[in-house]
């Protein structure tokens, strides 16, 4: 649920919750003030163990995310890799095979492009899922002829090899890409950080102090929030997986082919 929010309106809900408890916080201290004075010492304690409590939450969904994201990027690399690794092997190939699986490749890599950009688990990343299964599949039958051909030699065997590997690293890329932060965590963070600030909003109204750094400090906790909630969101928010890996590869695709078909 929170994952398909918008971005403007996931920064806006997180401003409204832990501002917003900031402030009711600071208006019922401030109601209280004069008539329960020994209310100001309770209140610190708890605003002082809220605090810590949250700051905890917020390391820990924080470093949740920020291991995803890096996974994310890896995954990204490892699939540039592979895939190239294929298409140079692909150069080694028999004919017809080689003709046929070449442009099978770069059709690929176009899939793996678009991928990059597409939300994770919606129709369309599916369907762009699929359609590279489809192409794996025939650049697998393409793959099995290079072997029957010619059993003995090892550059259809070794290009089997790497096609393997390269079927393979999309599972883990799809699997990076749904892997995200539990929603239970991220409430978690959310209910927590807004009772810390309606504490600390009620400590500071006990003590008649001003709004100003009460919403600046609410500000920085919901900022916080949203760098967990956007490092989890990798097509979504304004922290993304590059795709430069690809981009690079696809690009080098267009190059002639670095060694031309074998020769019997």
């Amino acid at each position: 649920m929170l994952f398909r929010l918008a971005t403007p309106v996931l920064l806006a809900s997180l401003l409204v919750v832990i501002m917003g408890s900031a402030v009711g916080g600071l208006s019922v201290g401030r109601t209280r003030r004069e008539h329960h004075p020994g209310l100001r010492e309770s209140s610190g304690v708890l605003q002082g163990a809220l605090l810590g409590f949250m700051g905890l939450i917020l390391a820990f969904g924080l470093s949740l995310a920020l291991g995803r994201y890096q996974d994310r990027r890896a995954a990204v690399v490892d699939d540039a890799n592979t895939i190239g690794t294929t298409f140079l092997r692909a150069q080694t190939l028999a004919e017809p095979m080689r003709s046929r699986s070449l442009p099978l490749l770069v059709r690929y890599t176009d899939l793996e492009l678009q991928l990059t950009h597409e939300v994770p688990e919606s129709a369309a990343a599916d369907r762009t899922i699929a359609q590279g299964a489809a192409v794996q599949r025939q650049l697998w039958t393409q793959a099995g002829k290079a072997v029957r051909t010619e059993p003995t030699a090892s550059a259809p065997r070794l290009y089997e090899d790497s096609l393997n590997a390269m079927i393979d690293q999309q599972t883990v890329r799809v699997a990076g890409l749904n892997n995200r932060v539990p929603t239970e965590v991220l409430l978690l963070e959310v209910l927590g950080a807004a009772v810390a600030m309606f504490l600390v909003g009620l400590h500071v109204g006990l003590l008649g102090r001003s709004l100003t750094p009460l919403l600046m400090a609410s500000g920085l906790v919901a900022f916080l929030l949203f760098v967990t909630f956007d490092l989890d969101r990798p097509t979504r928010g304004f922290i993304e997986v590059s795709d430069a890996p690809l981009v690079a590869l696809r690009q080098s695709m267009d190059a002639p082919p670095a060694v031309g078909p074998p020769t019997r």
